[in-house]
């Protein structure tokens, strides 16, 4: 199972790595939700998939791995293990309990990289071969989500407000964002927004605002292509952020491999310019290879279960991604030294 804080996908692999039924469902994220709420979430989608690939009802999986949005403790994860094996005793043999950053990188590899999310919410981890992670980000939208879909939804109303409260100047017109807002939340006045901030407020639906403002800054509106080119910035410092923690056998082909996970790279031709001007401020001794995934994340949740239940699950990960883009520090092409591994 993977992800997700506003939709979760399943797939069930036979022991040739092929699926045999796949579904979805609503989010699976704990913090949210509750964990009782999230287990009885994962067991509906298990018993549909079940169906689909003729598995009676009462025969357990052989290993649930579950990659999945607000598991990044391991106390937590425990715990929903646990509600798991004691309320859905015939759901799996055993479980794999992780973060959704780690579905999307064992999607992608066995041996680790860098995910980098950029959905509803942002978030960046590293794993390193010895197991070893550093992550940045992933604090959700009260102390974070920088450069994520919801962000740029936040900032777009932010600029807009303070914009007409003379509090702050917009760099570009206003009236365009300030219609699409009015649009998307079905409002007619500012005042109108409040509930959407505080009492009703719903993160995916914020969120969304984001696809909108994709469509305008396609189409020339400087405002929206400023935010934009504000989320390219702050994806790029995530990568900064961590480079420090690559250990050098990660990167002993020369490349690192980033998986770029969420709706928001979608509009990469909007983020790739300041994006890549912000990484040139930093030296990186190896490529970033930005990669996305062809197959759902949850193939990653399914290695993830297999490994745990060691099982030798074939898999071929070449056929599980597409390159982005490949970034190259420019001092390397100059000549000029770089130290951009720490360890």
């Amino acid at each position: 199972v993977f992800r997700g804080a506003t939709h979760s996908r399943l797939v069930i692999c036979d022991e040739s790595g092929q699926s045999v039924g796949s579904t979805s469902g609503l989010g699976t994220n704990h913090w949210g939700i509750g964990i009782p709420e999230c287990a009885r979430r994962i067991t509906d989608m298990v018993e549909r998939a079940k169906e689909e690939a003729g598995i009676p009802k009462d025969t357990p999986l052989t290993s649930l791995g579950l990659s999945l949005s607000g598991c990044e403790q391991e106390a937590t994860n425990r715990e929903l293990e646990q509600e798991l094996r004691t309320t859905f005793p015939d759901l799996a043999e055993s479980y794999a309990v992780s973060s959704d950053t780690m579905g999307s990188m064992f999607t992608a590899s066995s041996i680790g990289g860098m995910v980098l999310i950029s959905g509803t919410g942002s978030n960046c981890l590293l794993r390193n071969p010895d197991g070893s992670t550093s992550n940045c980000g992933g604090w959700g939208n009260f102390l974070g989500d920088e450069g994520s879909a919801w962000f740029i939804s936040y900032r777009a109303v932010k600029v807009v407000f303070d914009h007409m409260d003379n509090f702050e100047k917009s760099p570009a017109p206003v009236e365009k964002t300030w219609s699409l807002i009015k649009e998307h939340f079905s409002i007619e006045t500012r005042y109108d927004m409040l509930p959407h901030c505080y009492a009703k407020f719903d993160k995916p639906f914020f969120a969304n605002l984001c696809k909108k403002l994709a469509q305008n800054a396609e189409n020339g509106d400087e405002l929206a292509r400023g935010l934009f080119r504000e989320a390219g910035v702050h994806l790029a410092r995530m990568i900064v952020a961590l480079v420090p923690n690559v250990h050098k056998d990660l990167v002993k082909s020369g490349d690192l491999s980033v998986v770029c996970v969420g709706s928001v790279w979608s509009s990469w031709n909007l983020l790739q310019e300041a994006f890549i001007a912000e990484l040139s401020k930093t030296p990186i001794d190896f490529n970033l290879k930005l990669v996305s995934i062809t197959k759902s994340s949850a193939y990653g949740a399914c290695y993830l279960g297999a490994d745990n239940a060691k099982f030798n699950l074939p898999r071929n990960y070449a056929d599980n991604v597409t390159v982005l883009h490949t970034y190259t520090d420019p001092r390397k092409k100059t000549g000029l030294k770089t130290n951009g591994v720490a360890k």
